[in-house]
């Protein structure tokens, strides 16, 4: 009997559902649900009836746009399955959700151009250290066979994908499977549990086949399993077991099982797997880090309910939770647990406590938020889990139509950010607009439709100015004088400035060389705040930079001279004088570094000279065979929606990051449309 597993790891465990878009999440949720029980029957996602289709966008746009928390019980353990979103623009819904999961089930199809997405969430399951198993969905629609599927999925895994059940098929159509460590057949039934069977006479020359090269990997970490397949004894069924749990829990295999979510078909053998193979929450504890000895709670996601309030969906892992709780925060700020909830979709039933391994939603922790760490010890422990949102790749500004509406809308992105840590709001001081950022143009369409619908506040959006800036081609010499009588003291101030241009990213530079106490040092700082309150809008009607300006001269009045009326001749003398200087416009220009899968390079390569783009080079991407790093300079009025493009070309995987690079004149008909748009003319 094997020893490598220790056995069978029971308590409640938490298991994450991911895979690229449209691979079967939510449908093998749905049937999971189904098989034990959770809801009646399995709904297909075309229905927007789904446990993970509680939302309207989500039901609108046919995807998750969202992770969604499902508890439910099978042959006596409790299981808590998430369904993460499969599009790269909500990847990140994913983070603080698989940081605190025991198992990843991985939903995969023979699909090649979904190779890069897999390989982006099998790249992010190494770094976490999170074992997974795979799941080979929509099996009856599948062309090429299993073990040629997974060579050419291979690729996208660090990990051998060692494959644990082959399909049974009858006129080409696939019925069944064969598990290959039980040597078993089992006859699908349409949303129902498989039939078992013994194994065809023309099915086990391809089950030999098949079982021995999954025990050739199994002994590449067994040395005892290799000398038995070397002396050709046959290893006993309950060692391969323990090899095949040793192994996923290590994560030196990822097995591989086969099913059609749809129809049900091959959920019961999964489930099984999980039970049986799955590690629980002490293993996941120890891998994050977490002290024992004590209550320790991850927080996984927020959800601000209609009713409920501010939901935190959490795992204990360690220790005992009751309603009432004091926890401590990181910061070592209190926080008092008013509520404690099992999940079912948007339905919550009411606990009286958790226990270690249980995955629940804590009622009205309103300071506390995604992905930080509470526990029982004063003072609190370090945040076991970093977020680091990806940097945002589409924005744009938006506004109440209503001028009522902009506290409500303020609290109401709050709470989406709360919700959703990849969003970004700021406000653009320049062109005083609130500019949301997020991970694409889907993710803050689904935004904007939150704050339409759940929040009832009408939103009018555009894309973010770019942030334009003028500079002088030449020199010049300005007097400005500003007097004004009009009955007692008058207003007087008269000064001669020297304008020239300075070097690109200089910034401004004021000097003088004042003789003689023609202007006296009490007004020289009122003109050098004139001239900048004049240069935050120059002829062009942009904030103006690189200018040197330099007072040579000038004269006051004894009685009318004062600090305004300096400042005022100041921008006279800089109005007038930076006309003659050949004012030009700048354009902001970033530095962009995309990554794109290989077989794409050539698109993007071709795509950035459309955009104005200039291309610096590319080269392999270090560490990630099959994809490419390009990197460009390119204009930023050229990036606002550069992601759709770049997605568009690579099946929704690409990516990209921008820098500030430097300013570049920008003249003709792109100019004009600037000002234009500024409401300058040219």
């Amino acid at each position: 009997m094997g020893t490598r597993a220790g056995g069978r790891r029971t308590g409640p465990k938490c298991i994450a559902i991911i895979g690229p878009f449209a691979s079967g999440k939510t449908t093998l949720l749905e049937a999971i649900l189904a098989r034990t029980g959770a809801i009646p029957r399995q709904s297909p996602v075309s229905s927007g009836n789904t446990v993970s289709d509680h939302s309207p966008e989500a039901r609108a746009h046919a995807m998750s746009v969202e992770a969604t928390f499902a508890t439910t019980d099978f042959m006596g353990e409790q299981i808590t399955f998430v369904d993460c979103p499969g599009s790269i623009e909500f990847a990140f819904e994913a983070e603080p959700v698989l940081a605190a999961c025991d198992l990843a089930v991985v939903v995969a199809e023979a699909d090649e151009k979904k190779i890069p997405a897999l390989q982006l969430i099998m790249r992010k399951l190494d770094d976490l250290a999170i074992p997974r198993i795979l799941f080979l969905n929509k099996v009856d629609k599948a062309i090429a066979g299993v073990r040629d599927t997974l060579k050419m999925l291979q690729p996208a895994s660090s990990v051998p994908l060692l494959l644990r059940q082959i399909p049974v098929r009858k006129d080409g159509v696939v019925v069944g499977s064969i598990d290959l460590a039980l040597e078993r057949a089992y006859i699908y039934r349409e949303y129902a549990e498989s039939q078992v069977a013994d194994i065809a006479n023309d099915d086990k020359a391809r089950e030999l086949e098949a079982r021995f090269s999954m025990l050739e990997t199994l002994a590449d970490h067994d040395d005892h399993l290799m000398e038995q397949l070397l002396e050709e004894i046959e290893p006993p069924k309950d060692a391969i077991f323990d090899d095949l749990s040793a192994d996923l829990r290590a994560g030196a295999v990822t097995p591989v099982l086969i099913g059609t979510a749809e129809k049900g078909n091959g959920v019961l053998r999964l489930l099984k797997a999980i039970r049986h193979d799955a590690p629980d929450v002490e293993a996941t504890r120890k891998r994050l880090g977490a002290p024992d000895g004590q209550t320790v709670v991850q927080v996984m996601k927020t959800i601000h309910t209609a009713h409920g309030g501010k939901l935190s969906v959490s795992r204990v892992l360690s220790g005992q939770l009751a309603d009432a709780a004091e926890l401590f925060l990181s910061n070592g700020d209190t926080a008092k647990v008013s509520g404690i909830y099992k999940m079912l979709g948007k339905d919550q039933t009411k606990l009286t406590s958790a226990k270690a391994g249980d995955t629940v939603a804590l009622g009205k922790l309103d300071d506390v938020k995604t992905g930080q760490t509470l526990s029982s010890a004063k003072g609190g422990i370090r945040p076991l889990v970093k977020l680091e949102p990806p940097q945002p790749v589409f924005a744009f500004a938006l506004r109440p139509k209503e001028r009522k509406d902009e506290v409500k809308m303020s609290a109401a992105i709050q709470r989406l950010a709360e919700e959703d840590p990849s969003l970004s709001l700021r406000h653009n001081q320049d062109s005083a607009e609130t500019v949301l950022s997020g991970h694409g143009e889907m993710h803050l369409r689904v935004v904007r439709e939150r704050l339409e619908g759940k929040n009832q506040i009408p939103i009018e959006g555009h894309a973010p100015a770019v942030p334009y800036r003028e500079t002088i081609r030449k020199g010049a010499q300005q007097r400005g004088r500003h007097k004004k009588q009009s009955g007692g003291h008058g207003q007087f101030g008269d000064v001669v400035i020297e304008i020239k241009p300075l070097p690109r990213g200089s910034g401004f530079q004021f000097s003088d060389t004042i003789t003689g106490g023609v202007v006296p040092k009490t007004y020289i700082q009122s003109v050098e705040t004139g001239i900048r309150d004049y240069l935050k809008t120059g002829p062009l009607g942009f904030p103006v930079v690189d200018v040197a300006v330099n007072l040579s001269d000038g004269s006051y009045h004894a009685v009318d001279s004062s600090d305004m009326a300096f400042q005022m001749a100041a921008k006279l003398a800089m109005k007038e004088g930076m006309t003659a200087c050949s004012p030009v416009l700048l354009e902001p220009v970033m530095k962009v570094e995309i990554v794109t899968p290989s077989d794409a390079t050539s698109k993007i390569i071709a795509l950035i000279p459309q955009r104005r783009g200039q291309i610096l080079g590319y080269d392999a991407r270090p560490d990630w065979p099959g994809w490419d790093v390009v990197e460009a300079t390119m204009p930023q009025a050229e990036i606002g929606d550069l992601i759709i493009e770049l997605r568009s070309a690579t099946a929704g995987v690409a990516s990209y990051r921008a820098a500030f690079d430097h300013m570049a004149e920008l003249t003709g008909r792109l100019a004009d449309e600037a000002m234009n748009a500024n409401g300058k003319a040219a």
